[in-house]
């Protein structure tokens, strides 16, 4: 990512008002699936913002390590953490994900919320333990007008097609998918 991007990004968390408690939960695909998620183990959450969804798989169990390139963001994450009373829980560090995904031991849970390179694909399904939970959305042209960071219809799921859907939808914009490895 270049340092152009990475200021685009703190700009923009730094002009949002830091998450609050109310505002910790799931990313608002799974809602509805929340007992899919597991409440022991480890978790990677992958530009993670805030960390909204890093302290709340923390809060089920989890021991989360949220990576995201924005260190606005990273420091709010922290301050959410401290604030849930979960710090102990969450690691947070900046990591440019062009790059590639950080090195680490397989993982339970993987959480990857509207950031998109097809890159890292592979990586994600390999950095996944077996049994493990994919919680991934993207930007989709499905209900919208197609762009260069909105995936084609059905690429969602035919990029993770290795792993066992849970559930998938595409509309409005976005295309979300749960899913585990076999």
């Amino acid at each position: 990512m270049t340092d152009q991007d990475r200021t685009r990004w703190d700009e923009r968390y730094r002009e949002r008002p830091a998450p609050s408690m109310e505002s910790v939960g799931p990313p608002p695909a799974f809602a509805h699936f929340e007992d899919v998620f597991p409440t022991e183990g480890h978790a990677l959450d992958l530009a993670c913002g805030p960390g909204v969804t890093s302290v709340w798989l923390a809060r089920r169990g989890l021991d989360v390590w949220g990576v995201d390139v924005s260190t606005i963001a990273i420091d709010q994450a922290r301050e959410l953490a401290a604030r849930s009373d979960v710090g102990d829980r969450c690691r947070f560090e900046v990591v440019d994900l062009d790059a590639g995904l950080p090195a680490g031991p397989p993982t339970d849970v993987i959480v990857c919320q509207r950031f998109r390179d097809r890159r890292l694909d592979q990586a994600i399904i390999d950095r996944l333990a077996p049994g493990g939970l994919l919680a991934i959305s993207w930007l989709s042209a499905v209900g919208a007008e197609p762009g260069r960071f909105r995936a084609a219809p059905g690429e969602l799921t035919a990029s993770f097609a290795t792993l066992e859907t849970i559930a998938a939808d595409e509309r409005q914009g976005e295309a979300w998918m749960l899913a585990r490895k076999t």
